[in-house]
This record gives structure tokens, sequence and C-alpha cells, in this order.
């Protein structure tokens, strides 16, 4: 079995899903609000403009007025200036009441994952995967404290949760976030332990920090993680490291699968090889094609 690299910081970032996740909610606020250091460079603006934007998300469809200015922090005047501004760019949509995002913004985010490369390279791999083993799978890259969906192919049940590319989740409490901090140095680790919310998501989800560095090194001992329900009740994953030049971990992918369907040993046996031999067809292409 293949060791994870203890490498430095993670290329930016998925994790867990194939049943309903209930992400926990944390207001978007700008980084100005949040008491970040101003200075003659930053655009607190700009800062602003971003934050109503994030402020939609997959729970978060529709919002009225009031509710953008609530979780952004704005002043009702301010968030009205910036929701029309968005709308009248199209980002935006405003049906008289209720405001909501346009395709547009996905212009916002194409320019990055066109970059990335991976996506395109990956989604073979990730279709053959899903058809072997009929669950959900992913690919994510770490940003800051989240990990972030890059490539996703979904299992066809009847019953599927929407999760898509662009999908945030917090990195303690996902299978391939831990992968992704197990890929960290000792320093950077030690960082994102000391600043992260380390928040409850179940009644099984592990927050104390000395035994979340636990189960990190017993990841980056035996090259895989397993999250069972502690991101959602009911849930269980397991995510394997893509490395890139020079044996970085640089994204991870992982199977998720609803524990009444499949059982940790199960996982262990059935899916971990599996999802390592994808890991290692999408790292040869990328190596092919000059990309990893």
């Amino acid at each position: 079995m293949r060791s994870m690299t203890n490498s430095g910081r993670t290329a930016n970032t998925a994790s867990d899903a194939g049943a309903p996740i209930a992400a926990p909610r944390r207001s978007p606020r700008s980084a100005a609000a949040a008491g970040h250091p101003r200075n003659s460079d930053f655009v607190q603006s700009l800062d602003r403009g971003l934050a109503v934007i994030r402020a939609f998300g997959p729970d978060r469809e529709r919002l009225s007025l009031s509710e953008v200015a609530r979780a952004t922090g704005l002043t009702r005047a301010a968030t009205r200036r910036f929701l029309l501004t968005l709308v009248k760019l199209g980002y935006v949509r405003n049906d008289g009441r209720e405001f909501s995002l346009r395709p547009r913004v996905l212009e916002l985010g194409y320019a990055y994952l066109s970059g990335l490369g991976m996506p395109e390279v990956a989604a073979p791999h990730l279709e053959e995967l899903v058809a072997h083993v009929r669950e959900s799978s992913s690919i994510s890259v770490l940003d800051g404290h989240h990990i972030v969906y890059v490539a996703r192919v979904s299992t066809k049940r009847i019953m599927t949760v929407s999760i898509s590319v662009g999908t945030r989740f917090p990195a303690y409490a996902t299978s391939m976030g831990r992968v992704l901090l197990a890929g960290m140095s000792d320093n950077d680790l030690d960082s994102y332990l000391a600043e992260a919310d380390l928040a409850p998501i179940t009644d099984r989800t592990v927050t104390d920090p000395a035994r979340l560095k636990e189960t990190v090194g017993d990841v980056r001992r035996h090259g895989y993680a397993i999250v069972d329900q502690e991101l959602e009740e009911g849930l269980r994953a397991i995510a394997v490291p893509i490395h890139g030049a020079g044996g970085a971990v640089t994204a991870a992918i992982n199977v998720s699968a609803h524990a009444s369907r499949v059982s940790m040993a199960a996982m262990r046996a059935d899916l971990l090889p599996q999802l390592q031999e994808t890991a290692r067809r999408i790292e040869a292409d990328l190596r092919s094609q000059g990309l990893g």
C-alpha cells in the first residue's frame, strides 16, 4: 500500500456524499467584517460583493434582501446596492421579492477549473469506478480550512444528494479532508488544528485537536482515511491521495456510501483496492500530460 507523502501544504482543494448532508451553517461574512487587517491594497467593496455571492448556497438558493444582509453582516442599504449591481451584471436575478444566483456565476470558477486540468483527466476514471462499485465518487482539493469538490460522478440511485463541483465542507470531518491534512507538513497541520473551527457536526465528529492529530497520523501511515458518520448520520466514506510532482499530495479521491449498504470491513476489503487503483491511473495520466 502506498504511504502518503509528508509534504508541504497541499495545493488548494472534495468529501463525502451519498446521503443527504447538512453542512454546518456559517456566515459568509466579508474578510473586512471578520476583522482582517486593512491595507492600501485591500479593496473592501470587492470583498463585500463576493460575500454577497457567497451568501447563497445549496440550502439558500433564494434569499430576501434581509436574509442576505444578515448572512453577510452588511447593512440593508449596502446589501441592496450590491445585489442590484450583481443583477445588472447578470450574476443575480430578482423576482421582485427574492434574489437568486444566475448561471453566469459559474464563470468565476471556470478559469480555475480549466487551468487545473485534473477534472478532465479524472472524469473517465471516476465514471469507470462508479460503474464498478455503484457508489458516488468525488475528487477535492484543499482551500484554507475546507475541501472543495473539483470533480464528481454520482451513482444512479433513486435517492441521491445534490452535491456538485464547488461544494465545500470542513476538512476535519471528511475523508478527503483528512487525506489532504495528512499531506501537510507537521507545522502546517499544527497551524490548521490551532486555527480551524472544530465544531461538532454529528455526535460522532472528532473535534478534539489531539485526537484529530492522532487520526491524521494514522491516515499518513496507512495511506487512506475512513470517516464513519462524522459529517452526516448514516454516511461513510473512504478516501486516498492523488500525488503530483515530487510525490506531494495535490488532491484526494473518495467513495461514499450509506452505512446500511456498506460495512466498515467492506470499505477496506472491497472499495479501498479499487479506489487506490483509480488514483494510480489518474496520477499516471496526469504525468503523461505533464500535469502531475
